[in-house]
């Protein structure tokens, strides 16, 4: 199992991301899971966390290529 975080990237162009796996015949749940953390603030720190997206792939070869075609 491999997790790849993209950083700062809105949800629109995630949804696209996922989109072209399913297109591809990539099954959510089976090759690969997502997480969308949206910006939030913690009042108590005073510290943002920036917007990210996890990517969990059951295959490190589909890890390899995704990370190949889409990280910047």
């Amino acid at each position: 199992m491999t997790k790849i975080n993209i950083n700062d990237e809105l949800v629109g162009p995630i949804l696209d991301l996922v989109r072209d796996l399913k297109n591809q015949g990539y099954q959510q749940g089976i090759d690969f899971d997502f997480a969308y953390c949206p910006p939030q603030w913690n009042d108590f720190t005073g510290e943002s966390v920036a917007r990210h997206t996890v990517f969990t792939f059951y295959k490190d070869e589909l890890a390899s290529w995704f990370s190949l075609k889409y990280k910047q």
